[in-house]
């Protein structure tokens, strides 16, 4: 595991960049496909580059998003472009207030908005309209971004939109599957918070957990992410998981008193070299 492909390019609220490059030894050699339910900013894919995958998310203008840059990576680049030099407080909340019908400008407006919002966060009201005010960074297009290289590392995945225990359910014996789920890291004694038009509920932690038993019986290899909680230690305390903590730093946090390092929780069928 390295950075072999094109860093994300999205700013994602819990994203696992931290992950892949402190622990890039946790994803095993062998597998089948690699599955990948919460995508999320995709950092574990890009580091580890399979050779097949299943990527998906329950937020449709985020696969909308990866869709369009493996189709046409070049108009979508060229449509950012258009944004960021017209990027200001008021084109922000003019673009916020679209709603684009072109598949493109759909793609870009979702972009921007990612990279001009406050810290990449991804939250819509109960109308299922993007809020998120403008934050402080003017930097629309990075020195690194090359979206023809994202649709390169692209090609060997397919891309849906769906419920987690659907791709999950997918899985077959010599697979592997990694969840990252929505949730706090903000202190260990947390809630489970909103994660897009729903809430990530205790229930939907008891549907993973339980997709994940129903997936290890097949013979797939699961690692997942988790909050360093006790009532989530006690959801996997079964013979098929064994969970380890890590440290990481949080940078989502508003103001520095909010921020620090934190432990997450790691949980697998299988060994991890830790």
């Amino acid at each position: 595991i390295g950075a072999y492909g094109p860093a994300p390019f999205l700013k994602w609220a819990g994203g696992k960049r931290w992950l892949a490059h402190n622990y890039g030894n946790l994803i095993p050699g062998n597998y089948g496909r690699y599955l990948e339910p919460f995508l999320g900013g995709g950092a574990m894919y890009f580091a580890i580059l399979p050779k097949r995958a299943v990527l998906a998310d329950i937020n449709a203008e985020l696969i909308h998003c990866y869709t369009q840059i493996k189709r046409d990576a070049i108009a979508v680049s060229a449509a950012l472009n258009r944004y960021s030099r017209r990027h200001s407080e008021e084109f922000y909340y003019d673009v916020r207030a679209r709603n684009p019908s072109s598949p493109i400008e759909r793609a870009a407006r979702f972009l921007y908005l990612n990279r001009a919002c406050f810290n990449g966060i991804y939250r819509v009201n109960r109308k299922g309209e993007f809020n998120v005010p403008k934050g402080d960074k003017e930097t629309i297009i990075f020195p690194y971004d090359d979206f023809q290289a994202v649709a390169k590392y692209l090609r060997p995945a397919r891309l849906i939109w769906a419920d987690f225990e659907v791709v999950i359910d997918e899985a077959e014996e010599g697979d592997i599957c990694f969840c990252d789920p929505p949730y706090t890291v903000t202190h260990n004694k947390n809630c489970f918070v909103r994660y897009n038009e729903n809430l990530f509920s205790w229930t939907d932690q008891i549907r993973l957990r339980n997709a994940l038993e129903r997936a290890h019986k097949r013979g797939v290899q699961v690692l997942c992410t988790n909050a360093d909680h006790e009532a989530i230690k006690e959801l996997y305390s079964l013979p098929a998981f064994q969970m380890h903590s890590v440290s990481r730093a949080s940078v989502i946090g508003g103001t520095k008193a909010v921020r620090g390092r934190y432990s997450e929780l790691l949980i697998s069928n299988y060994s991890l070299p830790l």
